[in-house]
């Protein structure tokens, strides 16, 4: 842990070895933590305060780095739950789908030289007044909407304003602020033909265009005042390129007698056209890019029996990553700073911004649907719960990824 960090009694408790492994005493032990948060409260906000001057938010925030940190306690819990928020995708909705254990709601992200206020809704749609949000990208970009929407349905009811039959494209309305969020669907950026659903079945490859961007998002960039871009897992999977209407290779195609290319070459040829486009466009929104969001599979992949069972966060140092995170958000970083370098040096107007949820994200194998991206009646006993296709890779809602939106708030209104 970082140096100078205070933890209550509990957080030990939640780290000894049976709990971390899921042992049913640790585990017990664990649960009874929770409530013991309940009236450890305002000690625990004391034993915070002692680690951190008053003042230190405002001598380090110049060279505080927001994505490098731990994961606290927290014993104010999540700022919603499934009960107060209606606007949780039922694969998203854990709670619902009958995950028995809490603890993975009670963690905050706390950067090493300052501290990252929780989201404040009010303040939030103040300064978001007759603006629009558009987050373009594949189903974590959605994931992430999610738990947006449930932050902001605190202070105003959102209305759902569009959606398309699949509901992959959406917009919210916000009309107390006249503020709206739009989600659209571009899981590779680039133009696509996909014949393939959400759990990865498909009839034939992709076809990827790497000369053409998305004309989803392309016809609507300019309508955005904000905007959060990212790429993802699906520029892993099988697929065709095309260049200047012609095939010029594949990644991973079988029986086929085409060029291999690797998804290396789509992701940066794919990240280099988007920014350019974002850095020469006339319309000049703020634009987050957001980096790679990490999988927790283990013992295997989404279609091969993957599970992620674990309860507790990594602490730093015990969990290195994938390397296929290493190579993508390598990639990414590259082509971003080379993009700002770019922007930096043309003077142009360009408000480009990083998010990088990576590292946050990868200490929380507890935070992932898992099991319960259904309603599982294996929970109680009726049924088999190594026949359940578990989701490792998106997020409960509520759970880590809201801290995905603290990061936004603290970015754009800083």
């Amino acid at each position: 842990m970082g140096s100078g960090t205070r933890w209550p009694p509990w957080a030990a408790l939640l780290y000894s070895p049976r709990a971390r492994m899921g042992g049913g005493a640790g585990w017990g032990l664990a649960l009874k933590a929770i409530g013991w948060i309940l009236f450890a409260g305002f000690s625990f906000r004391l034993l915070c305060s002692l680690s951190s001057s008053p003042t230190s938010l405002e001598s380090k925030e110049g060279k505080c780095d927001l994505f490098k940190g731990e994961w606290l306690p927290n014993p104010s819990g999540p700022a919603y739950t499934n009960s107060s928020c209606r606007f949780i995708d039922d694969h998203q909705n854990c709670m619902m789908n009958g995950r028995p254990d809490i603890v993975y709601l009670y963690w905050r992200w706390k950067p090493y030289e300052c501290d990252l206020p929780p989201f404040n809704e009010v303040r939030f749609l103040s300064a978001m007044r007759n603006k629009a949000w558009g987050f373009i990208g594949d189903s974590i970009l959605r994931n992430q909407v999610q738990s947006l929407i449930c932050l902001l349905s605190k202070a105003d009811e959102p209305v759902e304003v569009y959606h398309d039959k699949e509901f992959r494209n959406r917009r919210w309305h916000f009309q107390s602020y006249n503020f709206t969020v739009s989600l659209v669907w571009a899981p590779f950026l680039v133009k696509s033909e996909v014949s393939e659903n959400e759990n990865g079945e498909s009839t034939s490859e992709i076809q990827l265009h790497l000369d053409v961007l998305e004309p989803t998002w392309i016809s609507q960039y300019e309508s955005f005042d904000y905007v959060i871009i990212a790429g993802g897992q699906w520029f892993l999977k099988t697929a065709v390129y095309w260049d200047n209407g012609k095939v010029i290779g594949c990644h991973y195609c079988q029986d086929k007698n085409l060029t291999e290319l690797g998804f290396e070459h789509l992701y940066r040829r794919t990240l280099q056209s988007v920014l350019k486009f974002i850095s020469s466009t006339n319309h000049k929104p703020v634009v987050l890019f957001r980096t790679w969001a990490p999988d927790h599979f283990e013992n295997g992949e989404w279609s091969s029996g993957g599970t992620c069972s674990r309860i507790l966060p990594y602490r730093k140092g015990e969990y290195s990553g994938k390397y296929m995170d290493s190579v993508m958000r390598g990639i990414e970083l590259e082509e971003f700073n080379k993009a700002l370098a770019v922007v930096n040096s043309s003077g142009d107007v360009v408000n480009l911004k990083l998010l990088d949820i990576y590292s946050l994200s990868a200490m929380r194998p507890d935070g992932h649907a898992g099991p319960y991206r259904m309603f599982h009646p294996f929970a109680q006993g009726n049924k088999d719960a190594s026949s359940v296709q578990k989701d490792c890779l998106h997020w409960c809602v509520p759970g880590p990824i809201d801290a995905w939106n603290d990061l936004i708030m603290k970015l754009v209104l800083n």
